[in-house]
């Protein structure tokens, strides 16, 4: 279901219909400036952030933007602000959806394999995060230097900031090249960060058809580099992301997160996320590149092997990297302890 623009008599109009009752901006990058965008965004009891969220997709500028919404049974207000929202979207079209209810990452999964969702680029959105006005452009800037014919994501940094947006800090500054061997192990961007140009969703839309997943934008950049397409981490943050009581998942660059990261270690949540990532990879083998299939093979191999001198072996073999030196130490720490 899709909402229009309605007249300018509506006397209850929001914030971000004002922002856009003057023409937007245009300064989308040379060669997408007429280039149109689908916001991805999965959405649940988000009424306390939601309008606030909307109001930076509003002012984007890029000009071209459809706002695909799945909602996967809220009992708040947040259904009733997004469709406020539709009235007075002045880029394209708002769409609010039923999502399928068995969580964050079936909702994502949803919206990905939606055939229905047609667009040049495609980008992911959380319900409570705050976007600069040009976080877009600045993936399309770079998308749009890729060929239409492989697969290209665009990821970021991300501000990270209290529920009254104040600014705490950064996300983590990775250095090391995005491929699929660090795909395996680490996922480096946040999916509210993501921006992806159609053969990318095509690639991801089959794969997700497949089987479910994890983490959305973590088998986003499994898929994206398994399939040899592309990956662009971007060390300028162009979105505030929003740390409250009701996130699911967290900054991950304070002590607090690196303890939990410890324990994820210890406790083997990272051997449950390795063998899901495995099993859902292993179903949509014939999409990936011979290279990503061998790294797969020993990677299994370093998992499962009873001698520690071949587990490590195989490890080294397979040459999965995480970005940092102690990332990469806890990496070979987890093999000799089986917790891969």
């Amino acid at each position: 279901m899709a909402w229009r623009k309605r007249g300018k008599n509506n006397k209850s109009e929001p914030d971000y219909a004002r922002t856009n009752a003057s023409p937007a901006k245009t300064d989308s990058p040379a060669g997408a400036a007429d280039k149109s965008v689908a916001i991805l965004l999965a959405l649940y009891n988000g009424e306390a952030f939601i309008g606030r969220q909307v109001e930076t997709l509003a002012r984007q500028s890029v000009p071209r933007i459809d706002l695909w919404v799945s909602d996967d049974g809220s009992t708040d207000s947040s259904p009733a602000i997004i469709r406020e929202a539709g009235g007075h979207w002045a880029k394209g079209n708002v769409h609010l959806m039923d999502g399928p209810r068995r969580g964050f990452s079936e909702n994502f999964r949803a919206l990905i394999t939606n055939a229905g969702i047609e667009a040049d680029y495609f980008a992911f959105c959380d319900q409570d995060d705050v976007w600069d006005d040009d976080k877009l452009a600045s993936g399309l800037e770079w998308l749009s230097l890729q060929q239409d014919s492989v697969p290209a994501l665009f990821c970021s940094r991300t501000r990270t900031m209290t529920s009254e947006d104040e600014v705490t800090g950064l996300s983590p500054l990775f250095s090391k090249k995005p491929s699929f061997r660090n795909a395996l192990v680490q996922n480096i961007g946040g999916g509210n960060t993501m921006v992806m140009n159609r053969a990318a969703r095509e690639i991801l839309r089959e794969a997700s058809g497949r089987t479910s997943f994890m983490f959305h934008d973590w088998w986003s950049y499994m898929i994206v580099t398994g399939a040899g397409g592309v990956v662009h981490y971007s060390p300028v943050a162009k979105i505030g992301y929003r740390q409250h009581a009701a996130n699911l998942v967290g900054e991950n660059n304070s002590w607090r997160a690196r303890i939990d990261r410890l324990s994820h270690l210890l406790n083997g949540v990272y051997v449950k996320w390795n063998g899901c990532n495995l099993e859902s990879l292993a179903a949509c083998e014939d999409l990936l590149g011979e290279e990503a299939r061998e790294t797969i093979k020993l990677f299994a191999k370093a998992r499962s092997e009873p001698s520690l001198f071949k587990r490590l072996r195989m490890l080294w073999r397979s040459g999965v990297y995480r970005q940092t030196r102690l990332g990469h130490i806890a990496l070979y720490v987890a093999c000799i302890l089986k917790r891969l």
